[in-house]
């Protein structure tokens, strides 16, 4: 694998990681793994890596969507979001059904930057590692 496929894996990896939809990252990084010939172990490395940090982008990425689309700003409350569910599921799923659209759409703006830094540092950085590998083969 070139260094610069790899830096994209790790790139894809983490934008993927990151996502404000909890449950679908393996999944978005198989498929597009698989459709564009990716490694799938690097790219699942990073996106299992990077967990912690989705869960620490949720609430900011809902609070951008809820800024950027002008919506009523949700109470996020631990004991609010389990009383809703209490209350009425499917009801609550059908209410956070836009929040959770306006997040990915903030999401799809912030992933192709994530992507692009992440393969503009990543590149050179493995390049270097590959030369110093094949020196050391030598």
């Amino acid at each position: 694998m070139t260094p610069e496929r790899l830096a994209l894996c790790v790139g894809l990896g983490f934008a993927f990681g990151i996502i404000p939809s909890l449950g679908t990252t393996t999944i978005l990084c198989t498929f597009t793994a698989f459709l564009c010939r990716l490694n799938l172990a690097a790219m699942l490395a990073a996106n299992y890596l990077v967990y912690p940090i989705q869960l620490a982008l949720l609430i900011p990425f809902i609070r951008g969507g809820e800024w950027l689309f002008g919506a009523e700003p949700l109470n996020l409350s631990t004991e609010s979001i389990r009383q809703m569910m209490r209350d009425d599921l499917l009801k609550t799923v059908v209410s956070l059904a836009p929040t959770m659209i306006h997040a990915l759409l903030v999401w799809l703006s912030v992933a192709p930057v994530v992507v692009a830094l992440i393969f503009f540092v990543m590149k050179p950085l493995l390049r270097k590692l590959r030369l110093e590998r094949l020196a050391l083969e030598s």
